[in-house]
């Protein structure tokens, strides 16, 4: 961790350093002041720090997963939806809510350093994996190391894809390794089978694509700027099928655009093995590849996590280069099945 780093040299003492709890406050301080508008629920933990439901006693809605997606890039992401998915040649027996579209002009800090959710907060038989702007306060990850950012701020939130209230155990170890009071510390709750917690998963397109880059180790110096469009899938209200479903969103649906720099040889090598069909795993809903690893999500091939389709554009050299495809059969076997 970063005790073992000289801090002068990270990103948060560095001239125009930019702090991903300080740009997405105005965003957690938005959901908090328009929370009965966007269904969600706001309250005071015991231990002092503000609980946001997203999804577990309050519906909540698009719009609040849509601005949980921007507070989880750290205020450094742009996402809007759109009224059309990206399969408009396709008819499909079942109802959606069209796509997802996530830009960022600093995707590695929006994605890496905070949208990714690396953070695994885990007490007894409770386990939730954290993301947000928190994780760059914590430097739990080793991660951090190798960006070379350490975030600095008085307050901070930290987003858990769960539908239970974390123990006070696990609260305290994140305000003990963030370093900020209670009162400072807003947790958002986003169950995977709710309407805000599918809009704030599918909104990670980008992000997969980020680490995914990260795992095939082409250099993230080099990745300038990002966007990404996903279909987003119907609700369940069965986790593994919801599970299923938001994955698979990304993974038949998503569709990737990184400009990056570096050789022409480089970049076709990544529009080649950075889409989902590069994986071993691919071809099958992502529920049913669960289920077959006997529900051990370790098991699965790692490289599977990414985008249907991407294009890299190599802005050195002006070319392009494509690789993946969109599977529309995929998507609907996938969000048919309960």
């Amino acid at each position: 961790m970063f005790n073992t780093v000289d801090i002068e040299s990270t990103h948060a003492l560095k001239p125009g350093y930019l702090s991903v709890n300080k740009l997405s406050a105005p965003l957690i301080r938005h959901l908090v002041q328009q929370a009965e508008g966007l269904q969600v629920g706001v309250t005071q933990h015991e231990s002092g720090c503000t609980m946001i439901d997203a999804g577990i006693l309050r519906f909540g809605s698009v719009e609040a997963g849509r601005l949980i997606a921007e507070i989880c890039m750290g205020g450094l992401g742009e996402v809007r939806m759109l009224p059309k998915h990206n399969f408009a040649d396709h008819e499909f027996n079942f109802i959606n809510a069209g796509s997802i579209s996530v830009s960022s002009k600093q995707p590695v800090l929006a994605c890496l350093a905070s949208q990714y959710a690396g953070w695994a907060l885990s007490h007894e038989k409770f386990f939730a994996l954290g993301s947000g702007p928190a994780r760059a306060l914590a430097q739990r990850e080793d991660l951090f190391q190798e960006l070379q950012y350490l975030d600095v701020a008085p307050s901070t939130c930290i987003v858990l894809e769960t539908g239970k209230i974390p123990p006070p155990e696990v609260i305290e170890k994140v305000l003990r390794d963030t370093h900020v009071k209670p009162e400072n510390l807003t947790i958002i709750l986003t169950p995977t089978t709710s309407i805000a917690g599918v809009v704030q998963i599918v909104g990670r397109v980008l992000e997969v694509a980020l680490h995914k880059a990260h795992a095939l180790h082409f250099p993230l110096g080099q990745i300038v700027s990002g966007s990404g469009v996903a279909i987003i899938p119907p609700v369940s209200t069965d986790f593994m099928s919801a599970m299923g479903r938001t994955n698979d969103a990304i993974l038949f649906g998503g569709h990737v655009h990184l400009h990056v720099t570096g050789s022409d040889a480089a970049a076709a090598d990544l529009a080649k093995n950075l889409p989902s069909c590069a994986s071993k795993d691919y071809g099958k809903p992502f529920a049913e590849i669960f289920k077959s690893y006997n529900m051990d999500f370790y098991l699965i091939d790692p490289l599977l996590f990414s985008p249907a389709k991407v294009t890299i554009t190599n802005l050195d050299t002006g070319h392009v280069f494509e690789g993946g495809q969109l599977n529309a059969e995929l998507i609907a076997l996938s969000f048919s099945n309960e």
